[in-house]
């Protein structure tokens, strides 16, 4: 299972089709324990990383991908 991130900010749906097409199964998700248990995540890009991390940060899911990554 793939895992596209959602921490409000992004157009995750497009990234999570774009995975599917090409054979993934995803799911679109912001709670940190679907993130643990992932086989892939997928962080979608945007402009304002700052910002991004900071939602990341309130929501307890940049120490799920750390812990993912590391």
């Amino acid at each position: 299972m793939i895992t596209v991130v959602d921490y409000g900010v992004g157009n995750l749906h497009s990234v999570a089709k774009a995975l599917e097409k090409v054979g993934a199964q995803t799911r679109v998700t912001s709670d940190w324990k679907d993130v643990e248990k992932s086989d892939g995540v997928v962080l979608p890009g945007v402009g304002a990383f700052k910002d991004s991390m900071d939602a990341m940060h309130r929501s307890d899911l940049a120490k799920a991908i750390k812990g993912f990554i590391g």
